[in-house]
């Protein structure tokens, strides 16, 4: 399956968990604030804002997954790309399939 170019759906709820959880201490980036600030601009640049206009939650069973599940559906993503295939099976029902990034990178 030869996917060619995709864009990342993105959604402001989205994007501002991506900030907290990338300037969170506990992660051990070795990156500077200013190179956060680049790379999540850079994420901004290349996907598109997605309007999400119905919330499902709860859907899943992390809470904070729900934002990644709704951005994907009001968007009509094929795929979410994630490590954490087991808690995106719910997403399956409405056709969106939990991949990990090496897979995800393959079909590209």
């Amino acid at each position: 399956m030869d996917l060619g170019d995709f864009v990342p759906a993105l959604s402001v709820p989205l994007v501002t968990e991506h900030e907290d959880v990338l300037f969170r201490p506990e992660l051990g980036l070795q990156l500077s604030s200013s190179r956060i600030n680049a790379v999540l601009d850079r994420i901004c640049e290349l996907g598109v804002n997605q309007r999400i206009y119905f919330l499902w939650r709860p859907f899943l069973p992390d809470p904070k997954d729900d934002m990644v599940f709704e951005t994907a559906l009001a968007s009509s993503s094929p795929f979410i790309v994630t490590f954490n295939i087991s808690d995106f099976q719910p997403a399956k029902a409405f056709g969106i399939h939990p991949i990990r990034p090496g897979e995800f990178l393959t079909k590209l």
